[in-house]
Formats: structure tokens, sequence, C-alpha cells
């Protein structure tokens, strides 16, 4: 390591930058139409068990590595697990530069919107009224100038972020965007469920119907689970790596989990009552977010402050993950490659950015598919659906049956605190989240390939 290790410089701070790498548009657009498509409230309440009982547990056990570690995730593993269990690690760190490749030009669509919104590069409220919503998602999407030009924006603008250091940049900037996130996300709750209309949403929302309760339900609540808490990308690692050893990393897991969940539930009691009460169902995938949901704000009263407001909160939500997972790429260079964080950073947003214009560029048909898919599709299924899950298998079973010892030295900070559901974690490691996990995988690749 060319550098002494960075420490996070408050516990607030640390908590913040931890929740903004789980919160992310996953949390804003994924998790409400997906609990649109599997059955509403039953959906959210199978989600809390999962993530309770799996994303808490994969959570404290990634803080633990890291810290015991002092690196990045690839370092950590190499120094807990050995040469073999490093693989992990490069797992965690090949996840984290492909889909912040990707995942900047999904935020810089929403930073689109956010300007289209106050009608900086043209009135997206005006067309929507007139049902060209997808129109014009669809002559946005195929401008590949636009679509680099604000890949661009994000990775200059994560860069910068990163470029100032762990306390500086990541944990200064985060202390600014979540709160504002937080605030942003309240005055939208206010406003959705005021409408007219909105009870409907708020029931189909809140109370759950266990006849609508699956199999197929239960698996997706496990992937968005554990999804959206940003596991097996590298990040709960590296940001373990800059917890203080008074950081009780139970405490800290706990709160990460539940404001990544709370922002998860009131992004719901936004487009949930503002959708029905327009008569429109909110499970539509990506294109709620960039065709439904503007319509829906077309014709709301003060339909453009709504409008912004929401695409604000996607582009922040989407800023704070590009920094989380950017930071994994940094750490990479500083702890291998010898690298200063400041060249480490100009490095890698070059790198990142250049694997990101293919993305940028497939989704308008400017760029040849990959295996049928565009290539975003392409880098999004092979991250989430495959190297991700067989790494949070991976993790589960070093926590749980290799690096036991040393993981209980870390939960309960070498005995100064008494974590006293060690056993029900090391449980779940061991037996309930691998399981769970390989059920998912199994399934997915089963219904891609096999299922006719």
């Amino acid at each position: 390591m060319s550098e002494k290790r960075e420490q996070w410089g408050s516990k607030f701070g640390m908590l913040m930058a931890a929740a903004g790498s789980a919160i992310g548009l996953g949390n804003i657009w994924r998790f409400p139409y997906i609990t649109g498509k599997y059955g509403g409230a039953v959906f959210v309440l199978t989600y809390l068990i999962v993530v309770c009982l799996i994303g808490l547990s994969l959570m404290m056990a990634e803080q633990a590595i890291g810290r015991a570690g002092k690196s990045d995730a690839v370092g950590s593993l190499l120094k807990l697990g050995g040469k073999k269990w490093s693989i992990v690690g490069w797992m965690g760190f090949i996840v984290a530069f492909i889909i912040l490749s990707y995942y900047a030009v999904i935020a810089g669509w929403t930073l689109a919107y956010f300007c289209a919104s106050v009608d900086v590069f043209g009135s997206l409220l005006q067309g929507a009224a007139q049902g060209k919503a997808a129109d014009l998602f669809g002559s946005f999407v195929a401008n590949q100038y636009y679509c680099i030009a604000f890949l661009l924006t994000v990775m200059f603008v994560t860069a910068t972020i990163v470029y100032r250091g762990i306390a500086k940049g990541v944990e200064a900037s985060c202390k600014i965007l979540m709160p504002t996130l937080f605030v942003i996300l309240l005055m939208l709750v206010v406003r959705a469920v005021t409408l007219p209309g909105a009870s409907k949403g708020i029931s189909f929302y809140l109370k759950p119907d266990f006849a609508k309760l699956t199999a197929e339900g239960i698996l997706a609540a496990i992937g968005q689970a554990f999804y959206s808490l940003s596991l097996a990308m590298g990040i709960m690692i590296v940001y373990g790596s800059y917890f203080t050893e008074d950081t009780s990393i139970p405490r800290s897991a706990c709160t990460i989990s539940l404001l990544d969940t709370s922002v998860a539930f009131l992004a719901g009691l936004v487009i949930f009552p503002s959708a029905l009460a327009f008569g429109i169902e909110p499970n539509a995938g990506v294109a709620l977010t960039f065709i439904t949901l503007p319509s829906v704000f077309a014709q709301m009263p003060a339909g453009m402050l709504f409008s912004a407001g929401f695409f604000m909160l996607l582009f922040i939500a989407a800023l704070t993950s590009c920094i989380s997972l950017f930071e994994v790429a940094v750490a990479f260079g500083i702890d291998h490659l010898g690298f200063e964080r400041k060249k480490s950073t100009v490095v890698m947003a070059i790198l990142i950015t250049l694997l990101g214009i293919p993305s940028a560029l497939s989704v308008g048909g400017h760029f040849p598919k990959i295996c049928g898919m565009d290539c975003l599709d392409f880098f999004d299924y092979v991250t989430n659906n495959l190297i991700m899950p067989i790494g949070g298998i991976l993790l589960t079973i070093f926590a749980g049956w290799v690096w036991t010892e040393g993981a209980k030295a870390e939960l309960t900070n070498h005995g100064k605190y008494d974590f006293k559901l060690y056993k029900v974690w090391l449980f779940i490691c061991r037996i309930v989240a691998p399981i769970a996990i390989f059920v998912i995988l199994a399934a997915d690749i089963y219904g891609k390939f096999f299922k006719k």
C-alpha cells in the first residue's frame, strides 16, 4: 500500500456514506415496480423478513472482512483467506467496475430528465401530456451525443468527489446528499398521499393479501434484498476497511439496512398513490420511471415541481451509489497498483468511462448486441444475475465455515461487545444464506436458458 489507510471522520458520515452505497436506483424504481408485480403489501412484508435474515448477515460478514483485512476486496480476502479466497475479492472488484460503467449511463438519464423537467433541454411534461412520453424516451436514448455527454458528466462528478478522499470527499458529500435525499423523498410522499384517489394505492401497498404470495414472489424478494443492499460488490468490504476499531459492525449494519429499507418503503408511498390515483398500474419496470411517471406528473397540479423533485431524488440516489462503486475501483488502484489516490481516481475514471460508452450507445441501437442483448442489459445480467450471487455464496461460506473465529472477533470488537445473535448469524451464513442465494441463481439460470 502506497498510502496510510484512510478512516471515516465520524460515525454519522460513515453511516451516510454506507447507506448511500446501498440506496440507489433499485430502491426508488425497482422496489416499487417489483412490489406491484408480486402482490403489493405481502411482497413488502416478505422483503422485510428477507432483509433481516439474509441481507443483514451478509453485510456484517463483508464489513468484518474489510475491517480485519484493512484493504480493498481483493487484498482483504487475500490476507484473511489466501490466494484461493482472493478470487472472491476479484469478483467483487470486477462487478463494481462493470456495474459502474453502465450504472453511470442510467444515472445520466435521471440527470437529463431532471433538466427536461425544468425545461432546460425541452419540456418533458408538455410532451408527456400529449401522450408522447415513450417517443421522448426513445429519441433521448437514440441520441448518442446526449447519452455520452451525460455519462461523462456523471463520471466527472463522481471522480471529483472520490478524488478528494474518504473524509473530505466521499463522507463530506454523503453528509449533504443523503439528508437532501430524505427531505426530497418526504416532500414527495406528502404530495403523493394527499392526491385525490391516493387511498387506493395506499391500501394496495400497506394491506397484505396473503393469497398473492407466490414462490416466485419470495425469490424476487430475496433477490431484491440481496441487490439493494450493495452486497457482493466489494463495497461493504472496502467501506469496512475504513471503520475504526470501536465501530460496532452489527449496529452499523442494522442502521444501514434500516435506512436503505426506509427509502425503498417511502419510494413506494410516492409511486403507488401517484400511479393508482391516475389509473396507471405501477409494474412496468424501467418504463415506469421514464415513460409512465412523466405522464402521471403531467396530470398533476404543479407537476413540474413534482417531476423535477422525483428525478433529482433519483439522481442523488444514483450518484451516491456511483461514488461507492467507484471507491472500490480506486481502492484497488491504491492497494494493488501502488497508485496515490489522485492517480488511481483519474486512471480508473478513464477506464470505466471507456467501458461505459458501449452501454450508452447500445440502448439507442448504435452498438452491436451481445448474446441477443443490448450491451447495457448484457453487463447487467452477467454481474447481477451470475457473478454477484456466486460471490455472495462464497462470501457466506468463507465467513461461516472458514474464517469463523476472525468473524466473531470483529463482530464483538474482540470481546468488547456481546453480540447475542452470533449463533443465529453463524447459522444463517452457514446454511440459510448460501442455500437461498443458490436457489435464486438456479431459478434464474433455469428461467433464462431452459424454461420454454
